[in-house]
């Protein structure tokens, strides 16, 4: 089970804490088991800090805890703190990344589920497509996304296994197999009932909860071949 460790505090002398958290980082590379950490100031005290640290487990965050270069720091740091450090230990019982959530659901819902109305719902008006199977490098508006998604279900029966997610800041990463059956036009070639597939990776960049835009990267040479639109 993921752990979480929120420590609160009270310094004016935050320059000199980021400074040693620097030195943290720095001397626990390939040690710590420390997996993410986020630092918060209170915007109604602004000498009021939070800091939440995410390990793998709690056996983990005790195993950080133990480092040398962990205790000396700490020393230094409570030093800089206008009393006490508070601590609070947690069990993470839900863990939702909403944005990667939000990929998916275009994949499946859109994609595969052909629900086009929510398109509006998870797509920025002015949605910026980048796509290596287009002339242009840029093509704007959600409605690319409605042509694109009814351009590809007329040509194919088709479904996406996601394989996997990585969410950074604003960006979500997902690498995918598309399988389909040819059932209608596509790249000039008439149906042929032959079920094809092919790789990609897709990466969504989100402004306020909707996707703003996005790349998509993916082997249509492949889908070419199996087609017969092209032959090397």
């Amino acid at each position: 089970m993921a752990f979480m460790q929120i420590v609160d505090c009270k310094t004016r002398s935050y320059d000199d804490m980021n400074r040693l958290m620097d030195e943290w980082v720095e001397a626990t590379e390939g040690k710590r088991t420390a997996t993410h950490a986020v630092v918060g100031r209170d915007r109604s005290d602004s000498d009021h800090y939070v800091e939440i640290i995410e390990f793998p487990s709690y056996e983990e965050a005790m195993k950080n805890s133990d480092l040398p270069e962990t205790n000396r720091i700490f020393e230094e740091m409570v030093a800089l703190c206008e009393g006490e450090p508070a601590f609070t230990d947690l069990d993470v019982v839900r863990d939702e990344q909403l944005n990667k959530a939000t990929a998916r659901r275009f994949f499946e819902d859109i994609a595969v589920g052909g629900d086009l109305d929510l398109v509006d719902e998870l797509f920025a008006a002015d949605y910026h497509d980048h796509d290596i199977g287009k002339e242009t490098d840029t093509a704007i508006g959600s409605g690319v996304v409605k042509d694109d998604v009814t351009r590809w279900r007329d040509a194919f029966d088709f479904h996406f296994a996601l394989h996997g997610q990585l969410a950074e800041g604003d960006e979500v990463v997902t690498r995918w197999t598309w399988r389909g059956t040819h059932t209608g036009e596509f790249m000039g070639v008439a149906p042929t009932d032959r079920d094809v597939e092919m790789t990609g990776v897709t990466v969504f960049l989100f402004r306020d909860g909707r996707i703003q835009e996005g790349w998509w990267t993916y082997d249509l040479l492949r889908l070419a071949r199996q087609l017969g639109a092209v032959r090397m």
